[in-house]
């Protein structure tokens, strides 16, 4: 498309970009083609011109085409898959239509029938059954491991037949964690890191050696539950073959998604701050708490990982997970008996939620594959939003406090 002209200004040197620091890149990055624009710049179309057959059969074999056609790729989504590639610190990075589509690229887009792959047993229930129901359809071996076991991925690895070591933390929902330098050191296979709940300013995978960082953007990184999106970062030539499957299996980040996940990114660092704040001061809390059995958050101490989450992790993240007593009852009770924080199946948005795994994100799983993944029937995973520390505090006690004299009443 012809430049649009604009005013010469003459600007004082800034620093170069690897100069910046992580909340500034947030702000610079993803902005090649907006010129005058602050704002990202929405490409609605599908589809775009071209002037002649040979410029069109360029851009159809062009992993880096962006003005061929959407499902190939945009402008906008470029713009947004730049910037997490700029924050993860890798060569590039390839957006999809959910983090389910960006997780489904990894797998089916790497791996073959006959192939072997090493994961984790502490794994969304999405990705689990992709392993465990799919993966075996189309002739893939999958060996599930325990994550916090150290060294437990690199003895699952069968050399010459394992192609994929996948890993998730920290992990959903229980917020176990692996060790990002171990699994960067498995040679061999390839390595991916699901980082949905730490986003690129808590963590970066590939600093440690690893090939491939996946997130659910609709989560944190998008951050105001209006967009759907994954992405994929990593080295360019594994993302040429997560491209070819992308276009074949046209799982295509929208460019209104990627528009909205991009503003995202530019607020992620103060959301991130603040939600991980909101959720230290709700785990201590819970922690006080007599109605509750147990709580899982790095921030805290009793973290059997915490020492972990303090080498690989900037800030702690939003996320707490815990266990009430009484049972499925007790679970229910509370997250139908909170009012600041609301009741859904997400995270990292503005509001405080909670989620009920068992019956929600995990409920596609067996009782023994539950009891694996650490879900109980009381289990809670917390999701710290944008208010103020005290007010969703005060929620929670609240509702605890119900259940503590519902549970007194019900043994009088």
């Amino acid at each position: 498309m012809p430049e649009i002209p604009g005013p010469e200004v003459q600007r004082p040197e800034a620093p170069g970009p690897g100069e910046l620091r992580p909340e500034t890149r947030a702000i610079r990055s993803g902005r090649a083609d907006n010129q005058t624009a602050l704002a990202p710049i929405l490409w609605a179309t599908s589809t775009f011109t071209a002037a002649t057959v040979e410029e069109a059969r360029a851009l159809a074999a062009d992993t880096h085409s962006s003005h061929f056609y959407t499902r190939y790729g945009n402008p906008t989504v470029r713009a947004f898959e730049a910037a997490v590639a700029d924050l993860e610190g890798t060569e590039g990075a390839r957006a999809f239509a959910s983090g389910m589509g960006a997780l489904s690229a990894v797998v089916l887009g790497l791996c073959s029938a006959g192939d072997h792959i090493v994961a984790q047993r502490q794994l969304y229930a999405g990705t689990r059954l992709l392993l465990q129901a799919v993966c075996p359809r189309f002739g893939m071996e999958v060996a599930f491991v325990d994550g916090t076991e150290p060294g437990a991925f690199e003895r699952a690895v069968i050399p010459g037949r394992t192609v994929l070591v996948l890993a998730e933390t920290p992990a959903n929902p229980r917020l176990d964690l692996v060790d990002l330098a171990e699994i960067g050191a498995i040679r061999g296979p390839m390595t991916a890191v699901d980082s949905t709940f730490a986003t690129p300013l808590a963590q970066r995978p590939a600093d440690h050696g690893v090939d491939l960082v996946v997130h659910s953007a609709t989560k944190t990184i998008a951050g105001h539950n209006d967009a759907t999106i994954g992405v994929v970062a990593g080295a360019e030539e594994l993302l040429e073959w997560l491209w070819g499957y992308a276009v074949l299996a046209g799982a295509t980040a929208s460019p209104f998604d990627a528009m909205n996940a991009l503003r995202g990114l530019r607020t992620l660092a103060v959301r991130l701050r603040h939600q991980s704040a909101v959720a230290l001061a709700i785990a201590e809390a819970l922690a006080a708490h007599g109605a509750v059995e147990a709580v899982r958050y790095p921030g805290l101490p009793s973290h059997p990982q915490h020492d972990l989450a303090r080498r690989q992790m900037e800030v702690f993240g939003g996320l707490v997970a815990f266990d009430l007593k009484g049972g499925y009852e007790a679970g229910r009770a509370f997250v139908e008996g909170v009012g600041v924080v609301q009741h859904a199946t997400s995270l990292g948005g503005p509001e405080s939620i909670v989620t009920h795994p068992a019956s929600t994100t995990h409920a596609g799983l067996r009782p023994d594959e539950l009891a694996e993944a650490g879900v109980g029937p009381a289990t809670v995973r917390f999701s710290a939003g944008l208010e103020h520390p005290d007010d969703v505090v005060a929620d929670v006690v609240a509702a605890l406090d119900r259940i503590s004299r519902a549970d007194g009443a019900g043994h009088a």
